[in-house]
């Protein structure tokens, strides 16, 4: 395999496959488009590809479909699904087929990238993130994930109560606790980390002191949040999903806050803040960490020295 995989983009949608040609060209990757589930099949059938992301619900052959006959024919290739209504039972079907990951319709170029260097990682076999969990997993969070799980294994839907102390216990969920869980629990593992992948609360990296959520739902997408976005990931020097190395600050991106009338809106810890713009939201951030402040001030100086130079 090349060093950046061979992507196909399969959506009913022209638009969506756009975009996604668009930013992941940008960023070195060799990518096509195919207009629905049977195109998709004609083009794997006379091509190699590496990444397959395809939508759910399209005319004639569907995702589920799709992911079906690429795991029959070509099993090599990994799949991440692009769907605007990830319900748990889809995404609970499409794990079980084996897929990688799935990116929520409307995405920002900030959410695919992060995906798709993801299931690059994951179709190299490479999982450094399961690897230094494993070595850093002390033997008394250990006992104390053991005592939770033997606690709560026969009652009624145990697994959400498990997973929420496991969270606690832990600090977030990665793949050797899901397995764990799964073990303990007597469940399939596709089926925890559907779980894990669904609600929102549950995340599968290690967050920082504050956690900042970011809608990416329509009515704060239409409104801008895009711009916001992007000044946070720039300022913060992680995308989605990454927390800085300082362990101040976690970036999560969620599909609604259920603060539309505020859009666009980002919520740190449990406040949540309306009407954001880039300044506004670096500002607000500026309060969590003085040294973030600090630099924050200094960068916004030099914009504007560099502004009056122009």
């Amino acid at each position: 395999m090349a060093e950046k995989p061979r992507i196909l983009i399969v959506d009913d949608e022209i638009i969506v496959i756009r975009s996604a040609e668009r930013v992941l060209k940008a960023e070195g990757y060799d990518v096509e488009g195919a207009i629905g589930g049977r195109e998709a099949i004609m083009k794997i059938e006379q091509n190699s590809y590496d990444l397959v992301f395809t939508d759910l619900k399209m005319p004639e052959v569907d995702g589920i479909t799709l992911i079906r006959w690429i795991k029959k024919t070509k099993p090599s290739i990994g799949i991440v699904i692009i769907t605007g209504y990830p319900s748990q039972d889809t995404i609970k079907e499409a794990l079980e087929l084996g897929i990688i990951d799935y990116v929520p319709k409307p995405f920002t170029p900030s959410v695919l990238l992060d995906v798709t260097e993801r299931a690059a990682e994951w179709i190299k076999g490479i999982k450094p993130e399961e690897k230094k969990v494993t070595e850093e997993f002390p033997p008394a969070m250990e006992a104390e994930l053991e005592r939770v799980i033997n606690e709560l294994r026969r009652k009624q839907g145990a697994l959400i109560p498990v997973l929420q102390r496991a969270q606690e216990i832990v600090g977030y969920l990665p793949p050797v606790v899901q397995k764990k869980i799964s073990k303990g629990l007597n469940i399939p593992v596709a089926e925890v980390h559907s779980v894990v992948s669904f609600y929102s609360f549950f995340t599968m990296k290690p967050r920082g002191d504050h956690n900042i959520r970011v809608c990416l739902g329509t009515a704060c997408y239409v409104k801008g949040i895009e711009r916001v976005l992007s000044k946070i990931t720039d300022a913060l020097k992680i995308n989605i999903g990454d927390t800085t190395e300082n362990r101040k600050f976690s970036l999560e991106g969620v599909r609604c806050l259920g603060a539309c009338g505020l859009a666009p809106v980002m919520v740190i810890d449990q406040e949540t803040f309306g009407a954001m713009t880039p300044k506004k939201a670096i500002g607000i951030i500026s309060q969590y960490d003085p040294a973030f402040a600090e630099a924050a001030t200094t960068e916004a100086v030099e914009e504007e020295m560099a502004e009056k130079e122009d």
